[in-house]
């Protein structure tokens, strides 16, 4: 088995390693549902859907914004193969704003879909958060690398909007506080540098061509 695993290439172990700790989150949210129904604790506060709710949506923001860090990353490690853990980690972003969204379907509304639409018409915040959602929706069902063929170069183009989505969660995010806004903060700002980082890199590669054209 040792011998197994040391044939693996590093990004497979990286990958299996990364699978715990991505559904990390979701075990400690069943752990303290079946606590609190068990044993009448407050593992998930006194208002366990408001704490799901925050959790799910919390995890689906930082795994979108660990997805926009793949790129960085690979650029000042030179490790261009780090790219291949970026799909697992969008897809997990996805999930967890799928559970984000069930909770305040299932739990919050009940299914009560004229509620929901009243709340998403009435309620700024919950209408940019369900703008992210559907955004992320085409990335999640288009990131196999058969929709990446079929696509051709309109799939680069499609997959922009990873930009906008965590843009939009922070937004979501910033309007659903009321008082403490240093987590939303935290995600703005580390989104900034994400974004930042891309616009720097093109000018870069952009830069010795126009030098070119200048001495010309």
């Amino acid at each position: 088995m040792l011998s197994y695993w040391r044939k693996l290439h590093w990004t497979v172990r990286l990958k299996w390693l990364l699978w715990p700790l991505l559904l990390l989150p979701l075990t400690r949210l069943a752990v303290a549902a079946w606590h609190d129904i068990h044993h009448g604790s407050l593992w998930l506060s006194a208002n366990p859907i408001e704490f799901i709710l925050r959790s799910t949506g919390t995890w689906a923001l930082t795994f979108l914004l660990c997805t926009l860090a793949v790129t960085p990353l690979r650029q000042l490690l030179q490790r261009p193969e780090l790219l291949r853990i970026r799909r697992l980690l969008g897809l997990f972003a996805f999930f967890y704003a799928c559970l984000h969204l069930g909770t305040y379907l299932w739990l919050d509304q009940g299914w009560d879909w004229l509620g929901m639409l009243k709340d998403v018409w009435k309620r700024p915040f919950i209408t940019v958060g369900m703008t992210a959602w559907l955004l992320l929706l085409p990335l999640a069902a288009t990131s196999t690398r058969w929709a990446m063929r079929k696509l051709g170069r309109r799939w680069q183009s499609l997959h922009r909007l990873a930009y906008l989505a965590p843009a939009l969660g922070v937004l979501h995010y910033w309007w659903l506080v009321k008082a403490d806004y240093r987590t939303p903060l935290l995600f703005g700002l580390s989104l900034l540098l994400l974004l930042g980082w891309r616009v720097w890199r093109k000018q870069q590669a952009s830069s010795p061509p126009a030098q070119v054209a200048r001495q010309r």
